[in-house]
């Protein structure tokens, strides 16, 4: 059996004295894994960490056997995501996530989001809106995902404020206003063309939002606790957004002083 493909690294494991289990993100393959001989190696470690996209080979007897990968580097952005708490978590998070899909199952649109995500997990104003955005397409690839495109009251598509816990559909802020205080906040930059960016608060309630159903739908039918990781990123989020409001307070006192 033999096959190759493009990857995204999500962790590794030691095997042995030099080699190492590797744990990808494939795009037609699905989450993979397979022993990189030499793999703890020096010339091997800096390619085999998480982030960086590789070229895989993967050979084995059976199918259902593990396998090896021979492995080259297409694309090394660990050094750069090692730099920001924010990016290590939310990549640890994202790989938690991933994990929770059947093992060589394709999902090419979570392949092609996890690379996007990549390339701007670093800049900690953007990746609290990603991640959020990620764990929706997580639930919809499970196959419960959410309906936010109209309201589940009136049909209507504008102003939608809240939603359902019960049926994991968008309400209208009308409608849903006798019931506001039962319903979870639907952030105005997780609906489809809003074309919004989100502030601390919106992204706040967007975690809010996805932990519900993942909670409901995931981590409770299958006995697991929420990733540690998780709670990680959300910490390292709010730091940053404290010492960004901290910068600008301080350089508004400034110039009012001046």
């Amino acid at each position: 059996m033999e096959w190759r493909d493009e990857g995204i690294i999500l962790g590794t494991r030691k095997h042995g004295e030099t080699s190492a289990i590797l744990e990808v993100m494939t795009r037609a393959h699905g989450r993979h894994l397979g022993l990189v001989r030499g793999g703890r190696s020096r010339k091997q470690q800096p390619v085999l960490q998480p982030g960086n996209r590789v070229d895989l080979l993967w050979r084995a007897r059976l199918d259902e056997h593990l396998g090896t990968f021979q492995v080259e580097a297409i694309e090394m952005n660990a050094a750069r995501l090692m730099d920001s708490a924010v990016a290590v978590y939310g990549l640890q998070t994202m790989a938690s996530h991933l994990r929770l899909l059947p093992e060589r199952d394709a999902h090419g649109g979570l392949y092609e989001t996890l690379g996007v995500m990549i390339a701007h997990l670093d800049d900690a104003d953007a990746a609290g809106e990603l991640v959020a955005r990620f764990e929706l397409l997580v639930l919809d690839e499970l196959g419960f995902g959410l309906d936010l495109s109209q309201c589940a009251a009136t049909g209507s598509r504008h102003d939608l404020a809240y939603v359902s816990p019960k049926s994991g559909r968008a309400v209208s802020r009308e409608a849903g206003m006798p019931w506001r205080d039962k319903m979870l906040v639907l952030p105005a930059f997780l609906q489809r063309g809003s074309g919004l960016r989100a502030d601390p608060s919106a992204v706040e309630d967007a975690f809010r939002l996805t932990a519900f159903f993942l909670a409901r739908h995931v981590y409770e039918p299958r006995a697991i606790e929420e990733p540690g990781a998780r709670a990680g990123f959300l910490a390292a989020l709010r730091k940053h957004h404290a010492s960004r409001k901290k910068v600008v307070a301080e350089t508004t006192a400034g110039e009012s002083a001046a």
